[in-house]
């Protein structure tokens, strides 16, 4: 299926590796330009050089989300380099598991830094050009713990429940200007970062890898972690004209693993 966006730039954050990467090789894959922002330079260079190698074009930029003033900075390239921009997709790596004794009261604060002010600092970057071009897609990156939160993981648990208030209440603010805003909220997903979690939680239960693999895709539908393409594909589906008419909404990726009816 062509998506249309061919000619359209996106911006991905925390896109050297895991889903973002992902999300950031799709839309290449479906003729967008991206710009790649990450932490490590020399990560976000290889991932550019994989898309680059899949035929896509791409630019990376080198930053730290939670930084101030680091989303207008990759923004600000954004359009230096293209001249617009379409589609934003905010995102960043997951803050530290724990339970709430055990976290200090400053992992709170970097916790809201990494995810809630950097979606709003991306945002607010990102809507002048929007707003101007009469359109444009913005689509977060959150976690299926928004519907079911996860046990051990109440850091991000709650600031990503933080940053689906902050994207639903502005799809309604800006939808008028033709700009669509939703949340994509993944699963257990094969990733990096669902590989370290099990791993914890193999430790913590005293048995091995494989062991603790099998009880966490034992409480899949689909018996399988998901694919990042996967959850890649629902992210360019909303980025394109096809999804025009969807916005205000968080659609959970996860094969089956949340079991509420909304």
């Amino acid at each position: 299926m062509d998506l249309g966006l061919s000619g359209r730039v996106a911006v991905v954050a925390g896109a050297s590796q895991g889903l973002g990467f992902a999300s950031a090789r799709e839309l290449a894959a479906e003729g967008a330009s991206v710009v790649l922002c990450a932490r490590d330079p020399g990560r976000l260079e290889r991932a550019c050089e994989t898309i680059r190698g899949d035929g896509g074009t791409c630019v990376g930029v080198p930053a730290d989300v939670a930084q101030d003033g680091a989303p207008a900075a990759v923004v600000a390239r954004a359009l230096a380099e293209y001249g617009r921009l379409d589609v934003l997709v905010p995102n960043s790596g997951g803050p530290p598991a724990g339970r709430f004794e055990e976290l200090p009261p400053e992992a709170w604060d970097v916790a809201a830094n990494l995810l809630l002010r950097s979606a709003v600092g991306f945002a607010r970057a990102a809507l002048p050009a929007m707003r101007a071009q009469g359109a444009g897609r913005i689509i977060g990156i959150t976690s299926v713990a928004v519907k079911q939160p996860v046990d051990g993981l109440i850091l991000s648990n709650a600031l990503r429940a933080a940053v689906t208030g902050f994207l639903r209440t502005l799809a309604n603010e800006v939808a008028g200007a033709g700009i669509t805003v939703n949340a994509v909220l993944p699963g257990f997903m094969a990733t990096d970062r669902m590989r370290h979690l099990i791993e914890r939680d193999a430790a913590a239960a005293g048995i091995g890898i494989d062991e603790q693999t099998a009880r966490t895709t034992a409480t899949i539908p689909v018996g399988r972690l998901g694919d990042p393409r996967e959850f890649a594909a629902m992210v360019a589906f909303l980025a394109s004209d096809r999804a025009s008419y969807v916005t205000g909404q968080s659609i959970v990726v996860d094969g089956g693993l949340n079991r509420s009816l909304l």
